[in-house]
């Protein structure tokens, strides 16, 4: 080949090499997730938008060792390979669970695509969590219920002790139930579509109506329930959503007091913020316990919620709650002195989800 003949080569080559990286770059600029296309020597040519988001690639290199990995096996291969992985993120280097997968683009390049599944799989942790926590609980009860059904059949000829079996059969019962319930209502928030439920309401009926369902438990506990006199506050919500989660909170500071202290329920409004105050004088939470109180299942006082009924479910519910109309509950505790919980939520310029 001549002189000419070889230039007009490179020339050709040169041209396909442009042309590669033009489709590179137009491949890469529409890609909805993190996109990397990548040279002979690993050198990023193009990078999406959430690639540089994500923190794949820093001076024009991939960073992470694990994905240089996949690339260089990659060009070893004929067929596109991909993993599930763990890399670290950010100045936190908080760990992330990514699907990753790298194919030969031409000859000269991989393209590499990262999909982030650390939420995917928070939620299966979560879930798995979830199942196994629901199993261990309504396993008590229904031990219990097998247990007492068990005994009382057995004690056909003692009437004292089938009556105080009976008992012990009807609480676990009702607790069953109560679980189930709150089961039920854990699921609807955390489902709710507050487009189709919403409507504007009047927290100060909203407060009555949940005191008045706890009215039956706080004479039961000789706990006296004060509430004052509420002004008329309006917002746009789910009405027996909210009035669950006040329910709750009233409810959890009935079951951790004294007999013969007193529980009492304000509201007030702040810069545009609804605030429902539960206070109670009871037990108090550890510091160290505060962050976790809000979790499914969980108790400061296992052996007190046994005696109460409690389900471990009521903050979460009323948590999720508050969280589906824009809002909050923040918690303020000291051991020996009681807890007040605060139910937060927006009423100016509210708009429903």
């Amino acid at each position: 080949m001549g002189i000419f003949g070889m230039g007009k080569a490179r020339a050709s080559n040169q041209s396909q090499v442009d042309a590669f990286e033009v489709v590179a770059a137009q491949v890469v600029d529409v890609l909805a997730t993190a996109g990397v296309v990548l040279d002979e020597r690993n050198l990023v040519l193009r990078a999406s938008p959430g690639a540089v988001q994500f923190g794949l690639v820093q001076n024009g290199h991939l960073i992470h060792a694990s994905l240089l990995n996949l690339v260089e096996q990659s060009r070893l291969s004929n067929v596109p390979i991909e993993v599930e992985i763990q890399i670290d993120s950010g100045l936190q280097r908080e760990q992330l669970w990514v699907n990753a997968r790298a194919a030969k683009f031409g000859e000269r390049y991989v393209m590499l695509l990262v999909e982030d599944q650390t939420e995917a799989k928070k939620l299966e942790t979560t879930r798995r969590d979830f199942v196994a926590n629901v199993s261990h609980e309504l396993k008590t009860p229904i031990g219990a219920i097998s247990l007492l059904t068990e005994a009382i059949s057995g004690a056909q000829d003692d009437p004292d002790t089938i009556r105080k079996f009976s008992d012990s059969l009807q609480k676990e019962a009702q607790r069953l139930g109560s679980l189930v319930q709150e089961l039920m209502e854990l699921s609807r928030v955390q489902g709710a579509n507050l487009v189709e439920t919403a409507k504007e309401l009047d927290l100060s009926q909203v407060i009555a109506d949940a005191v008045d369902r706890n009215l039956v438990l706080a004479e039961k506990r000789r706990v006296r329930l004060i509430t004052g006199s509420h002004e008329s506050t309006k917002l746009v919500g789910d009405y027996e959503m909210l009035t669950t989660a006040v329910r709750n909170l009233v409810e959890n500071a009935i079951a951790y007091s004294d007999s013969g202290s007193q529980v009492g329920i304000g509201l007030k409004v702040i810069d545009g913020i609804a605030e429902i105050a539960v206070t109670d004088s009871g037990i108090g939470i550890p510091e160290d316990e505060q962050e976790r109180i809000f979790e499914r299942f969980y108790r400061v006082d296992p052996s007190r919620s046994r005696v109460t009924g409690g389900t471990g479910l009521g903050l979460s519910i009323a948590k999720h709650a508050a969280t589906n109309h824009r809002g909050e509950v923040r918690l303020f505790s000291k051991i020996g002195i009681g807890s007040t919980f605060t139910l937060r939520l927006p009423i100016n310029n509210q708009e429903s989800k």
